[in-house]
């Protein structure tokens, strides 16, 4: 970890406290807060308004569904979290801050007062994946249709969606109807570790 980074975990942990969380740095000496959901905004006020840190802008809020997760294979993490990517223009810093939301119903207070840019971010992270963000004002679809049935990015979402949709000559309307096609299941490729198929050198 560089000076630069640690200077700023010493800083986020004399100003957030217990609310801090666990800190992990990763790489490109990237910051990683995991916080419990219920301080989101108590705490990225915090990071807004501290002079120290000033964390003026937000780039991004993005939800994840970490379930079947490869890379981190953990039985006990909740299934989604919510990730918000964090620039200090004066201090030339940046954040990233996760909270882990409830399976059954992912819910989080809405930053809109904090940062007014996460109005269409957390509209995106509401269609997409179904979190529900507290407090927004306009918490509706932004991506999908007004009838969309179910929230695409999860990775239970069937590939061929829920509901298809055609145009009747005879009623002279869009119908929306059960998917007729079968669900195609991907199947792995074989990677095979001799060298058949290898060009030989020349």
């Amino acid at each position: 970890m560089s000076i630069r980074a640690d200077n700023l975990l010493v800083r986020l942990r004399e100003t957030l406290g217990e609310a801090c969380g666990q800190a992990s740095v990763g790489a490109a000496d990237q910051i990683t807060l995991e916080i419990p959901a219920e301080a989101v905004e108590a705490v990225c006020r915090t990071l807004r308004d501290t002079p120290d840190l000033a964390f003026d802008q937000l780039i991004d809020v993005c939800g994840v569904d970490y379930s079947d997760f490869p890379q981190e294979p953990d039985a006990t993490r909740p299934r989604f979290a919510v990730v918000y990517h964090l620039l200090s223009t004066t201090q030339n810093a940046r954040l990233r801050v996760r909270a882990y939301l409830d399976d059954e119903f992912p819910l989080v207070a809405s930053v809109i007062d904090v940062w007014p840019a996460a109005n269409w971010f957390e509209r995106e992270a509401f269609d997409l994946l179904g979190i529900v963000f507290d407090g927004h004002p306009d918490l509706r679809r932004i991506l999908t249709d007004y009838g969309f049935v179910g929230h695409p990015l999860r990775k239970d979402f069937p590939l061929n969606g829920e509901v298809e949709m055609r145009y009747d000559a005879q009623q002279g309307r869009v119908v929306y109807e059960p998917v007729s096609i079968e669900n195609r299941i991907s199947v792995p490729r074989v990677r095979r570790d001799d060298f058949r198929y290898e060009h030989p050198a020349g």
